[in-house]
């Protein structure tokens, strides 16, 4: 099913890197991440995902009831309060503007104006679930696929340059679920988000401008050293993009994502959903997967997706 190689892709990548979650990309170097380990950064068992992977799979699971945006805060926020989708029954990770949108959506705030809308809140707590909403997007204009991915990146993180990144992200993820190769997906979302962007002028041009390396350019030309692996949305996503486009297989690309260092579990998850959709789950090591916390719970979960929003297989 790709709704399971989807939600694997993703988990198996986060938990790959939450060990090491803030380790500089020189220690790395010297000491790289080769396998699944456990304790490290966040002293978590081998297989424990982070904040990432709970609310995608809070996105999931809400997805399988329809599409409610109330529906997907009420389930953040269980998750918040460590009711729903913990890897262990307690949270040991959250980003600041999901705490603060969190904190809002539990006073009354409506989830349609929670999310952050300053320059300043665009770390990359949205793109790192948005990988479930493309089951629901498919089919869909693209005009309705923006402003879907604009609601549901914005129950978090409402600035337009995160909603862009998640939009940039779905698109390119609905040509891999599609069948397309991914350097032909690649330049496919190029035009289609361009000639989108130009026709609805929904984003202004400054800020289109800051995805040039994106959509104008072919990321996998870029040096190492060029790639930023900080918590900054654009920087997640030029670096999964990077790292899944400049590998052959599921473990290469989550391995050179982990060992960019600094946000690691991240961008391991980001560019793992690529991979896991792209190459499937039996792609993913049987190794890694077999350690995975609550991972029949995870299978369950992407099987009641897939019956939601039903696909030939």
């Amino acid at each position: 099913m790709k709704t399971l190689d989807a939600l694997m892709g993703l988990c198996v990548g986060d938990a790959l890197g939450v060990p090491v979650e803030f380790l500089s990309r020189d220690m790395l170097r010297n000491s790289p991440v080769m396998d699944m380990t456990g304790f490290g950064s966040h002293n978590q068992p081998s297989g424990t995902w982070s904040d990432d992977s709970s609310l995608a799979f809070c996105l999931a699971e809400s997805l399988t009831r329809g599409y409610h945006l109330a529906d997907m805060a009420k389930l953040f926020l269980a998750w918040y309060r460590a009711e729903a989708w913990t890897p262990h029954g307690r949270v040991f990770d959250i980003g600041i503007a999901t705490a603060k949108a969190l904190q809002k959506i539990a006073q009354g705030t409506s989830p349609m104006i929670s999310g952050g809308v300053g320059e300043g809140d665009n770390g990359n707590g949205s793109l790192m679930r948005i990988l479930p909403l493309i089951f629901y997007l498919k089919d869909k204009p693209i005009v309705e696929r923006y402003k879907i991915v604009a609601e549901v990146s914005g129950i978090t993180h409402a600035h337009v340059r995160s909603i862009l990144a998640c939009f940039v992200y779905c698109e390119y993820a609905l040509l891999l679920w599609a069948g397309k190769e991914k350097g032909e997906a690649y330049q496919e979302m190029q035009q289609t988000v361009k000639q989108f962007l130009e026709t609805y002028p929904v984003v202004n041009a400054i800020e289109v401008g800051k995805f040039d390396r994106i959509l104008k350019m072919t990321i996998s030309d870029s040096e190492e050293n060029q790639i930023d692996s900080s918590g900054y949305v654009l920087s997640t996503l030029e670096a999964s993009f990077w790292c899944f486009l400049t590998t052959a297989d599921y473990k290469s690309c989550v391995l050179k994502a982990v060992n960019l260092g600094e946000d690691t579990d991240t961008t391991a998850c980001v560019a793992g959903g690529l991979a896991g959709l792209y190459y499937g789950v039996e792609a993913i090591p049987a190794s890694w997967r077999s350690l995975i916390a609550k991972r029949e719970d995870i299978e369950l979960l992407a099987e009641k997706l897939h019956l939601a929003y039903p696909y030939p297989i």
